[in-house]
Formats: structure tokens, C-alpha cells, sequence
């Protein structure tokens, strides 16, 4: 059976783990319960009332966060010519055609996302799908792009993607605990509208079943969905 630390022991006595507090008040219990002796990561774990299995309930998207992610994201680049030049620009950390394709062939992993322009996929997808996996561009998530400079330049600036997974679970990052209150508020509002606007056609009932905020070492502060931004 797993034990949890007396820190996180200590955390959990200190409010009601099954009230749904109003955004604004869960946001600071995850502040003051991130203690931690380094910077931890303020996430959201989103349950919605879909049907994961129903290929029209699908729900993915890309959100850019108004204050960012407090990350520093290494992105690499498919683009030849001036689309390499304007990847180059706008920050990317590595750029190329062939010859990085052939870098993560042979294991190349020291980067968070891959972005190329449209006439790269072709190579990118037949030589690299299978070691991409779920870092393999992709034009929902905006990573495949003609406009590359300004898909880079977002993706710095806090952009993330959400998407349900098995459970018609989102899990994506929303700050740093750094951050103050008001800005993680508005990064959480800013997620919560986009996911909003990504509801299926198709889905039914309850959209918004629970929300839950945590930071990497702190237990989780459940949302009260009607006091958000997004309908329920």
C-alpha cells in the first residue's frame, strides 16, 4: 500500500480534500500548499462528461496561456530555407530538414516539441512517426504550420495543447507557483473557456464534471465548476 510523506500528511489536514472551493480561494491553498524547496508546477486535471470512445466526442485544442507556462520549452524545427531562417527567428532551438531528421533517428531526445512546415511532413511522418509517438507535429495542435515563426513564437509564449485522454481526462500544466494568484486565476479561466469552446456537438449532459488543481508535490484543491468561467 503507498504511504504518503508527513509533509503531504501534514498538507491534507489543513482543508476539506472533498469541498469544491470558488477558483480565487483554490488557487491560493495550491500556492500555500507548495512548499516544496523548488518551483513546482501548477497543474489542472479537467474531468469532462464525454465519451472518449466516440471518435465525435473527441476534444483536443491548443490554448495560449496569457501569462505563460513559467517553462522553458526546447523546440526543434523541420523547416529548409527561408522557413528555416524565419524558425530561426523566432527562437527554435534546433533547426533543420534531413539532417534532423537523421539526428532523432539515431536518438536525438533533448527537446518538449517538434514543429515543421507543411512540405516537411511528408519525411517527418514516414521516417519519424513511430519515434515521434505523441511528440510527432500535428496541424490540431498547431505544430504543423506555414507560418512556422509565429507557431514557435506562441509555443514560447505559453502555449500548451489539451486533449482527453482514456478516461475523458485533460491533464495540462497552467503556471508555476511562483506565479501570483491573479495570474494563475487567468491562466485557469483562459484553459477553461478554450476547453469550453471545444465541446463536441455530439456530448451531452454535463460537459464539466470536475476540476482539480495541484502543484508537483502538493495534494489537489477541487474546483467548483459552477464558479468558472466555462459552463458547466
Amino acid at each position: 500500500m503507498r504511504t504518503h510523506g508527513k509533509r503531504l500528511r501534514t498538507l491534507v489536514t489543513q482543508y476539506d480534500r472533498k469541498t469544491e472551493f470558488p477558483p480565487g480561494e483554490a488557487v491560493a491553498l495550491v500556492k500555500k500548499n507548495a512548499n516544496a524547496k523548488f518551483n513546482e508546477t501548477v497543474e489542472a486535471h479537467i474531468r469532462l462528461g464525454i465519451d472518449p470512445k466516440k471518435s465525435d466526442q473527441n476534444v483536443r485544442g491548443t490554448v495560449l496561456l496569457p501569462h505563460g507556462t513559467g517553462q522553458v520549452v526546447r523546440v526543434i524545427a523541420f523547416a529548409k530555407g527561408d522557413k528555416a531562417k524565419e524558425a530561426t527567428e523566432a527562437g527554435a532551438d534546433i533547426i533543420g530538414d534531413q539532417d534532423l531528421i537523421d539526428k532523432v533517428k539515431g536518438g536525438f531526445t533533448d527537446f518538449d516539441i517538434a514543429v515543421a512546415t507543411p512540405d516537411m511532413m511528408a519525411s517527418v511522418g514516414k521516417e519519424l512517426g513511430r519515434i515521434l509517438a505523441t511528440k510527432m507535429p500535428n496541424p490540431k495542435a498547431g505544430t504543423v504550420s506555414a507560418n512556422i515563426g509565429a507557431a514557435i513564437r506562441d509555443i514560447k509564449a505559453g502555449k500548451v495543447e489539451f486533449r482527453i485522454d482514456k478516461s475523458a481526462i485533460i491533464h495540462t500544466i497552467v503556471g508555476k507557483a511562483s506565479f501570483e494568484e491573479e495570474q494563475l486565476l487567468e491562466n485557469v479561466t483562459t484553459l477553461l473557456d478554450a476547453i469550453a469552446r471545444a465541446r463536441p456537438a455530439a456530448a451531452k449532459g454535463t460537459y464539466l464534471r470536475s476540476v482539480t488543481l495541484t502543484s508537483t508535490m502538493g495534494p489537489g484543491v477541487k474546483v467548483d465548476p459552477n464558479r468558472l468561467k466555462a459552463p458547466a
